[in-house]
């Protein structure tokens, strides 16, 4: 996996009998937090009652800024939450090599916040093909997930917390919002002057997106993907990790700012066939100017993790039609 210059652990390499165990990121530290509907804590509240929207020269509600999303909050609620267990949160330090490099955000259930339950309603087949393709990533080059592939992280999943790299920058400029994702070094240009989508037949790995205000909440639309991309790419995702990203998926993001140093992040993932109904992701973004972005190098073949994970699934063939585990 590609790696930045102070950030450089990779997270998502599967643990499996011949290939290098890597970051898989459990549960440790419990938590007790209620069941009730959850929303994105605002990182200060008094400050955010006298705080007053800045504007950019052409008249945006004004989001630049370097702004992070290092957590420990689990994507989904635990299961057995709301009963006599605990919900288990991520919260040994050791979990999340690099959180200690940017502001803390309080903690939550979960990162996914309707249904209440903080569970994603996956259906039959993205389970299925989910499991198949982590199956089989030993197999080929096309079972492992784009991140994987270094060709993207995709989109919402660029904006997922990770243990590593959770650096955005937003820039603006008339007619466009334009964010820098630090993890594999994208840049998404998002028109906000109203043109329309591009045609159905013009597919995109993160799809096509329009943005429009909504008062001082920039409302991102993005369609046409190419069916090729999944919804969550990196471990910290959890069971959500390689699901199915199909071409009907329809992603609407809100981006809120809240204060001086926080920006309320929520994403609506609707995507009939994955998921029996649409479910959404709530997360602060705090602003750190101390921050720094480096260039993550990773680019697409990624032969040091493809040459270990598929040398690995031939070695594990070979053993076996030796009769040798």
């Amino acid at each position: 996996m590609g790696h930045s210059a102070n950030r450089h652990q990779s997270e998502d390499q599967t643990m499996s009998h011949t290939r290098i165990a890597a970051l898989l990121f459990g549960s440790a530290g419990a938590l007790v937090l209620p069941l009730g509907a959850q929303t994105t804590p605002v990182a200060n509240a008094a400050a955010s009652k006298t705080w007053k929207q800045h504007k950019t020269p052409d008249g945006q509600p004004d989001l630049q800024g370097v702004w992070v999303n290092f957590e420990s909050t689990p994507f989904e609620r635990a299961l057995n939450a709301g009963t006599t267990a605990p919900a288990r949160v991520n919260a040994d330090p050791s979990l999340r090599p690099f959180a200690d490099q940017a502001p803390k955000v309080p903690a939550r259930a979960s990162l996914v916040v309707d249904p209440p339950s903080g569970r994603v309603p996956l259906t039959p087949w993205a389970e299925q093909q989910r499991d198949y393709d982590l199956a089989h990533i030993q197999d080929s080059w096309e079972y492992n997930t784009p991140w994987e592939r270094c060709i993207t992280r995709g989109i919402p999943a660029a904006i997922f917390p990770a243990a590593y790299n959770n650096g955005y920058q937003i820039l603006q400029t008339p007619g466009q919002v334009v964010i820098v994702y630090e993890m594999i070094h994208e840049t998404r240009i998002i028109p906000i002057d109203g043109r329309p989508h591009l045609p159905a037949s013009l597919r995109q790995w993160n799809g096509d997106p329009r943005g429009h205000w909504e008062g001082n909440t920039l409302v991102v639309d993005t369609t046409n993907f190419n069916g090729k991309s999944m919804i969550a790419t990196n471990a910290a995702s959890n069971r959500i990790r390689s699901v199915p990203q199909t071409e009907n998926a329809h992603i609407t993001e809100r981006f809120t700012r809240a204060d001086e140093n926080t920006i309320n992040y929520e994403v609506t993932i609707d995507d009939p066939k994955a998921a029996s109904a649409p479910w959404k992701v709530a997360m602060p973004l705090v602003r750190d100017d101390s921050y720094k972005i480096y260039e993550y190098m990773c680019h697409e073949a990624n032969q040091d993790y493809m040459q270990i994970t598929l040398g690995g699934g031939r070695l594990h063939d070979k053993n076996a039609a030796a009769g040798r585990q």
